[in-house]
């Protein structure tokens, strides 16, 4: 006999994921069964709408590197346009208030805090949806989160 609470779904709390972790989804590497479990478990990923671009940018990256051939790169790219296009990754657009957002964290960056622009915009993102955390692996976005008042978690250490 079903019960009503077995008919409830368990609630979704999104998660915001960066570039490095949505790439690692796709590439064969170490850590991406662990990415996408973290993943599936959370239901929903947010990310920025210029992850489009930096994941491209990545998967191109392993084919200049010879990491993967020309067919594999093709089937990533598909992959991934097919998972854009069926709403996996939550997309935030970026917009012109964003922008200026970056331009403020860069205003109060310590000297030593080493932060690339697209990993600024971000943590800007994650913190202007709501998010008080942000996955990554990526070193120096996560060195740089709490000048933008966000936890980062490396899911992979």
């Amino acid at each position: 006999m079903k019960t009503e609470a077995a008919d409830q779904a368990a609630p979704v709390t999104p998660i915001y994921f960066d570039s490095a972790l949505i790439a690692k989804f796709y590439l064969n590497e170490p850590g991406r069964d662990l990415v996408r479990r973290l993943a599936q478990t959370a239901g929903i990923v947010v990310t920025s709408g210029i992850a489009v671009a930096e994941i491209s940018a990545a998967f191109h990256r392993k084919l200049r590197e010879r990491s993967v051939d020309q067919h594999l790169f093709n089937a990533l790219q598909s992959q991934f346009k097919v998972d854009l296009d069926s709403d996996l990754w939550r997309l935030v657009p970026c917009t012109a208030a964003l922008i200026e957002d970056v331009h403020a964290i860069f205003s109060k960056l310590p000297k030593p805090v080493f932060l690339r622009s697209l990993d600024a915009l971000h943590l800007v993102t994650a913190r202007a949806e709501g998010f008080t955390r942000i996955y990554s692996n990526d070193r120096h976005l996560l060195a740089a989160c709490p000048t933008a008042g966000l936890r980062g978690i490396n899911p992979l250490a």
